[in-house]
């Protein structure tokens, strides 16, 4: 059991079950890579004091949250299988990957 939550601990952060918390410090994302699942949400929490914009142009999903400042969450639901890379607008060095499975 332990072992499990550990496990889901360092794959991203289970916030609640489907659910992948997803901080932004210091002009990166708090992990690189998370496995997940088709329904499951990504919510992308700025602890930074500047602004960031979450987007992918992934073929599997596109989406753009918009520019959200220190403190602000945006969420985005996962409507597809395939692979998802993530990155900040504003801050092109700042990727990561999603892997979304049925």
């Amino acid at each position: 059991m332990l072992a499990a939550i550990a496990a889901i601990g360092s794959a991203g952060t289970a916030a609640a079950s489907g659910e992948h918390l997803i901080g932004q410090k210091n002009k990166a994302f708090t992990t690189q890579k998370i496995k997940a699942k088709v329904g499951d949400k990504l919510v992308f929490r700025n602890d930074d004091a500047f602004a960031h914009n979450i987007m992918s142009l992934s073929d599997a999903q596109s989406f753009d949250l918009g520019t959200f400042g220190q403190g602000q969450n945006r969420t985005v639901t996962l409507t597809k299988d395939g692979l998802l890379e993530i990155e900040c607008a504003i801050h092109p060095e700042m990727t990561m990957v999603v892997e979304v499975a049925k």
